[in-house]
């Protein structure tokens, strides 16, 4: 979703030949490949394989096997994105092969080291020569930890450039409909965390949580696969399936997700990017971890952290609600791919294009 914009922004420019790499870390064809096809994007040029396994093994597999991309094609930069391990990976095989790496959504913070991601975080920012961030949280952030203020150009955030591109699509999808739903008459939840979705107990109680939910609103849930092997293992997904209000479904694709997110009451969600969408489209947001690395969801948006004790009440709280307040944080205009370009073209001194 993140690369989309860029993609496209670097494929109309004759100095740039942007190279598409897949590492196959996140793999199922409903969450890949239906994101590829939506966001106009070719099949990746190059596919790692990498599949599954603990993060030392993930981030040992894409080492080794970008190592030999590098040496072979030699790229005049890497761009990553995220916090994921690949992205971790990358940066560390090209650092040591002296190729210069772009990190996309840099400086975001939750400072809580027990996430895996807040280590991929502060590796690859330690490491990349260029910090493209998307709020000024995340400047003061990389400032804090040392990195030289030349290295870090605030760019905004390019989830919304990705929703803007696609946006008269998602408006005209009324994914709602198919499922019976009325507009801003249901709410979304996504969990995928393993904090949440591993622990037998703290999912019992979500899955509670959930079944009260339904009571007051129906509820759509595109389970991941994760998610689903787990409600299975722990016996919880037939109570889960016998919920009336309650649409169970497989992930969706970038168009019909938002489609569905653009015309809901609220969502409920542990996802990081949802945090931002929702924000942008001033839908409430509950988010089922103790810390974000996106406090400006919460500082000038609708997201809100909560406990699971707490999801009941905080859902009756918003559906009380009658408006919500919140601010479009500055930049988060759909232009952020434009100015990552910009700072690529003037990082590797291109003046005669």
């Amino acid at each position: 979703m993140k690369i989309a914009p860029l993609y496209h922004a670097l494929k109309k420019e004759d100095w740039a030949v942007p190279i598409i790499v897949h590492t196959g870390q996140h793999y199922d064809i409903n969450m890949s490949d239906a994101f590829f096809q939506d966001l106009s994007l070719p099949e990746p040029n190059i596919h790692l394989n990498v599949g599954s396994g603990t993060h030392a093994e993930q981030t040992a597999k894409v080492m080794m096997a970008y190592e030999k991309v590098l040496m072979a094609d030699r790229p005049d930069l890497v761009v990553v994105v995220g916090d994921v391990n690949s992205t971790m990976a990358t940066t560390i095989a090209a650092v040591k092969l002296g190729t210069p790496v772009g990190h996309l959504e840099a400086g975001l913070r939750s400072f809580d080291r027990t996430m895996p991601e807040e280590i991929n975080r502060i590796v690859t920012d330690a490491l990349a020569d260029i910090l493209w961030t998307p709020s000024p949280d995340a400047d003061e952030n990389l400032l804090k930890e040392g990195i030289p203020e030349e290295r870090i150009v605030r760019v905004g955030n390019i989830m919304i450039d990705s929703f803007e591109m696609l946006r008269h699509k998602i408006e005209t999808e009324i994914t709602y409909s198919q499922f019976g739903l009325t507009k801003g008459n249901y709410c979304i939840v996504t969990l995928h965390r393993p904090s949440n979705v591993d622990n037998p107990c703290i999912l019992e109680q979500i899955c509670y949580a959930i079944q009260n939910i339904v009571e007051e609103i129906p509820l759509v849930f595109p389970v991941h696969p994760r998610t689903r092997n787990n409600l299975k293992a722990f016996g919880l997904i037939k109570n889960l399936e016998s919920a009336k209000n309650l649409i169970l479904m497989e992930p969706l694709s970038y168009i019909p997700f938002m489609s569905l997110v653009l015309h809901s009451r609220f969502v409920l969600t542990d996802s990081g990017g949802i945090q931002e969408e929702t924000t942008y489209l001033g839908i409430p947001c509950l988010t089922l971890r103790p810390n974000t690395e996106r406090p400006i969801t919460i500082s000038q948006g609708t997201n809100r952290l909560c406990k699971i004790e707490d999801i009941v009440q905080n859902v009756k709280d918003i559906l009380n609600e009658k408006n919500t307040d919140r601010q479009i944080p500055e930049l988060w205009d759909g232009n952020s791919a434009k100015r990552v370009k910009d700072s690529i073209k003037q990082f590797l001194r291109i003046d005669n294009f």
